[in-house]
């Protein structure tokens, strides 16, 4: 009786003494940092591992490294030309320093997505409809330098922000689309008128062609018959060039000046003289 007793003795202290143990082991993954209390004061960081800590005396918070997605609710912005639009947005981020994302804030998660909401609120009450319709990339940019610059005393890296969604009124919606008829057709006006003046510009260097050889016109006259009969069963009643020109639908000769005219009608005379 004496020997349990006395082999109890051993084993109730080495029991507590292995529970005391194990409630101390904490096991950090490689995407985590702990972050090490002792007595309510900052000791330092645990990286990934096995680790044990004092019982009752220190307490490891973990930080995830990982890089977190978070969306920015739909936010009422009033642009700067008096528009006002519904505007959603994606934040990238991940704690780079767990020292500070548990010293210098009390909840880095939800502070991070309360200043994206003010800051994508301040930044497109700044920019016009048409700069943030056409210029996403820019803006950006500028949303993600402005959030990195405010959550860096944090430990907090913004690396990226995107502007997801922007909900326009109705009534814009349709001014837009009146807009965007209006440039087309504008387009396709200037791209008939360059297409006539090119057309324009060709039949007059071709007139300019055909009149300075009146057989040109003759083989022109045949290949347009030919074009015509090439299309099916056609009766056509071909009339002679010479015809035309009598009755003056052709000219004979090609154009020439009137001064041209004068010095040739002087030289004849001059020659019958």
């Amino acid at each position: 009786m004496n020997e349990l007793f006395g082999a109890l003795g051993w084993i109730i202290p080495l029991a507590l003494l292995f529970l005391l143990f194990i409630s101390g082991v904490r096991i950090v993954a490689e995407y985590q940092n702990g972050v090490v209390f002792r007595l309510g004061r900052y000791v330092g960081l645990k990286r990934a591992g096995f680790r044990w800590l004092i019982p009752f005396i220190e307490r490891m918070v973990i930080i995830d490294l990982r890089t977190v997605a978070r969306d920015v609710p739909p936010q009422d912005v009033i642009t700067k030309d008096n528009v006002s639009v519904k505007v959603s947005a994606v934040v990238y981020f991940r704690v780079i320093q767990a020292d500070k994302a548990v010293l210098q804030v009390e909840d880095y998660l939800y502070a991070t997505s309360q200043i994206a909401q003010t800051t994508l609120r301040a930044i497109l009450g700044q920019v016009e409809l048409d700069d943030l319709l056409s210029q996403r990339e820019r803006i950006n940019h500028e949303l993600q330098q402005v959030l990195d610059a405010r959550t860096d005393p944090w430990g907090v890296k913004v690396s990226n922000v995107e502007v997801k969604h922007i909900d326009l009124p109705i009534e814009m919606q349709r001014a837009i689309a009146r807009q965007a008829e209006a440039e087309r057709e504008r387009r396709a006006k200037i791209i008939a008128a360059e297409g006539e003046h090119q057309a324009a510009e060709k039949l007059s260097q071709a007139a300019d062609v055909l009149s300075r050889n009146p057989a040109t016109l003759q083989l022109r006259y045949l290949q347009t018959l030919v074009e015509i009969t090439s299309g099916g069963n056609h009766t056509i009643l071909p009339i002679p060039l010479e015809l035309l020109r009598a009755f003056g639908a052709v000219p004979a000769r090609p154009f020439r000046p009137e001064a041209a005219r004068e010095e040739e009608d002087e030289d004849a005379s001059h020659g019958l003289s």
